[in-house]
C-alpha cells in the first residue's frame, strides 16, 4: 500500500489529539483512504511544551513542513488568521493539500484561498461545530436542494451559558465563572460571548450553501452578556428558550446572515441542544428539515473531522473547496441589516409613575410597531418597574429607531434591551 505523508503545523490539544487518532486507528483509517498516512513531522512554538505521548518528530520552524517536497498534505491547527493565512498561502503554492480547523481564518480569506488552490484540495470540516460532519452534508448530502435556512447552535460556551441560566437561574457572570472552571470558557472569553466565533462559522456554511462572500463586518453580530433573568423569566413564561444562533436564510435575492441571541419555540428540535453541544438545523427545498447535533469543540470531536479531511484527501476526492465550480445562482446578495424582519423582545426599566405605559406605547406605534405580550416587574431597584413585552413582526430600522426614541423619555430608567424572536 502506498503512503501519503503529512505535516501538522500546531500540536496543542486537537494536534496532539490528531495524532493520536491517526494512530490508534491507523487500521481503519488506513483501509478507509487506501493508502498508510505517515506523520513526517509536527511544527509547534515550544519543543519543550509537547504532548509526552506525541512520539513524532518536532520542531519549532514551520519551514521544514512548507519546504520538504516529500509532505503531501499540510495541516494548520495554529489558529490565528494571518500566519494561518501565510502558511495556507505557501503550501498551496507548494501544490501541498491544505487541511485546516481555522474558522477565523477562513471567515475572512476562505475565497482568497479558492483562487490560489486551482486544483489543490481544500478540507476544513473541522472548522465548523467541530465533530459534525455539516461541511459534507451541506456540501455533498444536500448538494440537490436549494439551501432555503440554517439556523445553528455553534457555540458551545454560549450554550452551555444559558443552559445554565435557564435551568438554574443563576445571572450571566455566575455562569461564566463556572464554564471557566470547567474548562468550557477561555479566560478571554469575548470571541465566544459576542458571537464572534459563530460568525466566522456562519460565513463558511453560507459560502457552501449560497456561495456568497462576506466576511464578519459585513454582517448583524451580538452576544449574549447582557442577558439576565427577566429576559429567562419571559421566555418560558411565553413557551421559549434563549439561544445564540447563527442564522442564514435565503428570501427571493436576498441572503440574510445574522448572530445574535433568539427567543425560540421550546418545542422546536434546536431548542433542545443543551449544555456545550451543538445542533444545527437546514432546510432543503427538497429535502425539509435536517438536524445534525453533536460535540462542537474539544480534542477528539476536533480530531475526527480533522482526520476525516485527511482520509478525503488520500482518497483522491476532486470536489471543489464549496463544492461547486460554478456559481449556484445568480443576482444573490446578503440583506441589509436594516431590513431584516422579526419579532421582538422588550425589556424597559421605568420610573414606576402614571403615564409611562401610554408614552413607550406611543413611540411604539409612531414606528409601525405593535405590542403582543406585557409583562410588568419589580425591579431591584427603589420606584423602578420592568417592563417586559414582545411585539408583532416589524423591521431592524424600526426597531432600532424606537429604542432610541425611548432612550430619550425621561420615564425611562435605561437603554432598554432588545432580543430578537425567530418563530
Amino acid at each position: 500500500m502506498r503512503s501519503i505523508n503529512i505535516g501538522i503545523i500546531g500540536v496543542g490539544n486537537v494536534g496532539s489529539s490528531t495524532i493520536l487518532l491517526l494512530e490508534k486507528n491507523k487500521d481503519i483509517i488506513s483501509a478507509r483512504a487506501g493508502v498508510d498516512i505517515v506523520i513526517k513531522k509536527g511544527i509547534v512554538r515550544d519543543v519543550n511544551k509537547v504532548n509526552k505521548n506525541i512520539k513524532i518528530p518536532i520542531s519549532d520552524n514551520i519551514k521544514d513542513v512548507l519546504d520538504d517536497d516529500s509532505i503531501d498534505i499540510v495541516v494548520e491547527l495554529m489558529g490565528g488568521i494571518d500566519i494561518a493565512f501565510d502558511v495556507a498561502k505557501k503550501a498551496l503554492s507548494n501544490n501541498k493539500a491544505f487541511v485546516t480547523a481555522n474558522k477565523a481564518m477562513l471567515a475572512y480569506h476562505r475565497y482568497d484561498l479558492q483562487k490560489i488552490a486551482g486544483d489543490t484540495p481544500i478540507c476544513f470540516e473541522a472548522s465548523v461545530a467541530g465533530g459534525i460532519p455539516i461541511i459534507k452534508a451541506l456540501r455533498d448530502g444536500l448538494s440537490a436542494n436549494h439551501i432555503m435556512s440554517i439556523r445553528g447552535i455553534l457555540n458551545g460556551t454560549c450554550n452551555y451559558i444559558l443552559t445554565k441560566m435557564t435551568n438554574d437561574k443563576l445571572d450571566f457572570n455566575q455562569c461564566l465563572k463556572e464554564a471557566q472552571r470547567l474548562g468550557y470558557a477561555e479566560s478571554d472569553p469575548k470571541l465566544d460571548i459576542s458571537g464572534m466565533d459563530s460568525a466566522h462559522k456562519l460565513l463558511i456554511l453560507a459560502s457552501i450553501a449560497y456561495g456568497v462572500n462576506a466576511i464578519p463586518e459585513d454582517i448583524l453580530v451580538e452576544g449574549i452578556d447582557l442577558i439576565n433573568q427577566d429576559d429567562i423569566f419571559f421566555a418560558n413564561e411565553f413557551g421559549y428558550v434563549i439561544k445564540l444562533l447563527a442564522i442564514a436564510k435565503k428570501i427571493d435575492s436576498d441572503v440574510e446572515l445574522r448572530v445574535h441571541p433568539v427567543m425560540i419555540n421550546k418545542d422546536e428540535m434546536i431548542s433542545k441542544v443543551s449544555g456545550v453541544m451543538n445542533g444545527i438545523s437546514v432546510i432543503g427545498d427538497t429535502v425539509g428539515e435536517t438536524m445534525y447535533y453533536g460535540a462542537g469543540a474539544g480534542g477528539n470531536a476536533t480530531a475526527s473531522s480533522v482526520v476525516s479531511d485527511i482520509i478525503e484527501v488520500a482518497r483522491d476526492s476532486s470536489s471543489s473547496m464549496f463544492g461547486f465550480k460554478q456559481p449556484l445562482e445568480s443576482g444573490l446578495k446578503i440583506k441589509s441589516i436594516s431590513s431584516i424582519e422579526s419579532k421582538y423582545y422588550l425589556r424597559i426599566n421605568v420610573f414606576d409613575k402614571a403615564g409611562v405605559l401610554s408614552k413607550i406605547t406611543s413611540i411604539l406605534g409612531d414606528n409601525g410597531i405593535s405590542i403582543k405580550m406585557l409583562l410588568q416587574k419589580k425591579s431591584n431597584h427603589e420606584g423602578i418597574a420592568t417592563l417586559l413585552l414582545s411585539t408583532h413582526r416589524s423591521n431592524e430600522l424600526s426597531i432600532r429607531k424606537a429604542i432610541s426614541s425611548l432612550c430619550k423619555l425621561d420615564v425611562v430608567y435605561d437603554k432598554p434591551y432588545m432580543i430578537r424572536i425567530e418563530e
